[in-house]
């Protein structure tokens, strides 16, 4: 970052637009040293201010992390609303849904976008030709009932996709189970095995908890793998209309190579 300023159009810099719009900041920091340290150890918590070290030091250490923390009844949205006017029904399950997502879905369906805690009956209620689990923030085991209500959508033959902590959310309604990984998935250019086909999709992903396919041997089947660290990315449950993937291949913005995932789920519904 230059520290004097030369483009004829420039009004101020960059410490100055920070302070304008409160944000923080930090310079001087020995950033490969500090990458080694988080490749060597993991993920941790961090703090920087104008306080003492000391401060600083206490209160990184206070923060809980997400684990067991129920993020997603702060970001789902309180009532019901529609998107688009596809000929299919699909209901999407909002964790914290993107609204790129949603414009994916509404190219091929009428999209019902309802609450978290929704239960089966009332997306039963609903005549859905498909259910969406969207995406959504923090540690899948601390979304409180909903394993229950997607295994029961499993279990009545409805086709189910799911995306990110939907893909976790499956997960964990199949009996399955999900781990926090050591650092979390975060870029649009993670390489993805299909091994379907062989090719490998660079996609967008944002997560820090993955599924353990071992827990899923008999109940589903991987469909893609993590080239960087060889962990799930993808399944197809076995028996039944589901599947779901750990990346985000609506990628707004992004790659875009794993789009085609939608217009599965359109003919999946089409042959129910």
């Amino acid at each position: 970052m230059a520290r004097r300023r030369s483009n004829w159009r420039s009004t101020e810099d960059l410490d100055e637009y920070l302070k304008r719009l409160n944000v923080s900041g930090i310079a001087g920091v020995d950033t490969r040293r500090l990458t080694r340290i988080l490749r060597d150890t993991g993920a941790m918590s961090g703090a920087f201010g104008s306080a003492d070290a000391k401060s600083l030091l206490d209160a990184a250490r206070a923060e809980s992390g997400t684990s067991g923390v129920d993020l997603v009844s702060q970001v789902t949205t309180a009532q019901p609303y529609v998107v688009g006017s596809g000929y299919h029904k699909v209901v999407a399950i909002d964790y914290g849904i993107k609204a790129t997502i949603l414009r994916c879905l509404s190219e091929i369906a009428t999209v019902t976008v309802v609450p978290a805690s929704t239960s089966f009956d009332e997306i039963v209620s609903m005549s859905p030709d498909g259910v969406f689990l969207s995406n959504g923030p923090g540690d899948p085991e601390a979304v409180i009932g909903a394993p229950q209500v997607i295994s029961a959508l499993v279990g009545s033959g409805t086709p189910v996709f799911g995306i990110c902590l939907g893909h976790q959310l499956l997960t964990l309604a199949l009996g399955g189970k999900t781990f926090k990984l050591p650092f979390g998935h975060h870029g649009a250019n993670h390489p993805v095995r299909n091994l379907s086909t062989g090719t490998v999709e660079i996609t967008s992903q944002n997560h820090n908890f993955c599924v353990d396919p071992l827990s899923l041997s008999d109940i589903a089947q991987v469909t893609h793998t993590n080239l960087n660290d060889n962990t799930n990315e993808g399944m197809r449950v076995i028996g039944a209309n589901a599947f779901s993937v750990q990346y985000h291949p609506e990628a707004g913005p992004g790659p875009h190579d794993s789009r085609y995932l939608f217009a599965e789920f359109k003919s999946m519904m089409e042959q129910r």
